[in-house]
């Protein structure tokens, strides 16, 4: 998980750019802003897609769900990913991990891209388009034992969809370029929240609390979130200029929310389970009520960060917000008992 923090983007600590004058009140307004805008839309239409695509498939065809025991190693398994990484960077060259990163996060995001958009792309093919299926299938075995091991079917659609997001693929491997990391930072958001199923509340709040844990100490306890979070070039984290008002297009001090903060305390973190409890009662007021702690939360680690101008563990605010305000709801409605079997 990283930091909501002011991040320059191009250069490291000690270089010139680090002299830059301040960002404008204008400038940090609008990439405040439109982090929070971007943070909350693959939270709301991953949501949706979520449900839509619990709707149209049975218990046998629903994703595996996160275990009480999956959500407690959770931040066990993430705290040596970040540790290992910060290592890396300081045994390795930097140049070369992140070109390995480039070209790894190169084919995940045209996949997460491309997935993303093929529910919109399709409402723009006319319908006399010639639209052929295909099937790739890899198998293991013969006979009897045959196993499959890969079976995904596609169609001409979906290709074309594949090649569009290739161009973004290429753009952001030859560029970098912050509009190109915010497509794939946004996709790989959205899948994200789309994918995540937890069993119920209680592994929510446990997830919750581990990860709450986990960004407090790595923030504030070492400098390792903060260094990997500015050496990790990955569309990890979404990123927007301050100084977009003066240098257009071409801005370079970033202002950056890492996707962990996206994906894990969305609505239905906790809401994995008040989510599809609130559609048995035909309501969506748990769901809407996390949405708001979200925005609050959120809203609360950037006006921190700005008054203390030091970076802040987003989840130390969205966690208590996430995990409260439903809870205050289902207190008020007499509901706690049935939230949490």
């Amino acid at each position: 998980m990283e930091e909501a923090a002011a991040h320059n983007g191009s250069a490291g600590a000690g270089s010139p750019a680090a002299a830059r004058p301040p960002a404008t009140p204008e400038g940090m307004a609008l990439a405040y802003g439109s982090l929070v805008l971007m943070a909350l839309l693959p939270i709301f239409f991953g949501a949706l897609r979520s449900v839509s695509c619990a709707k149209s498939k049975n218990s046998s065809e629903m994703p595996e769900t996160i275990t009480s025991r999956d959500a407690a190693r959770f931040p066990i398994v993430a705290s040596c990913t970040l540790l290992g990484l910060y290592l890396f960077f300081k045994i390795f060259s930097q140049e070369y991990i992140n070109l390995l990163l480039s070209m790894y996060f190169f084919v995940l995001g045209i996949l997460a891209l491309s997935h993303t958009i093929s529910p919109m792309m399709n409402r723009f093919f006319p319908a006399n388009f010639p639209n052929k299926q295909y099937q790739l299938l890899f198998t293991q075995g013969s006979g009897e034992s045959k196993e499959e091991i890969v079976n995904y079917e596609f169609d001409t659609k979906d290709l074309v969809c594949l090649a569009l997001s290739s161009v973004v693929g290429v753009w952001y491997l030859l560029r970098k370029h912050w509009i190109a990391n915010n497509l794939f930072g946004l996709a790989f958001s959205l899948n994200g929240v789309e994918l995540l199923h937890l069993n119920n509340v209680s592994t929510g709040c446990i997830l919750l609390g581990g990860l709450f844990i986990y960004d407090v100490f790595w923030v504030f306890g070492t400098n390792v979130m903060v260094t990997v979070a500015k050496s990790f070039e990955a569309p990890i984290k979404l990123v927007f200029p301050q100084d977009l008002l003066e240098k257009g297009l071409e801005a370079d001090n970033f202002a950056m929310l890492g996707l962990g903060d996206i994906v894990i305390p969305d609505p239905r973190s906790l809401g994995s389970a008040p989510f599809p409890y609130s559609l048995k009662k035909n309501t969506h007021t748990y769901f809407y009520t996390s949405f708001v702690a979200y925005i609050f939360g959120l809203g609360l680690t950037i006006f921190i960060m700005h008054i203390f101008k030091h970076a802040q563990p987003a989840l130390l605010y969205l966690v208590p917000a996430c995990i409260g305000f439903p809870l205050l709801v289902a207190l008020a409605k007499g509901e706690v008992t049935e939230m949490f079997r």
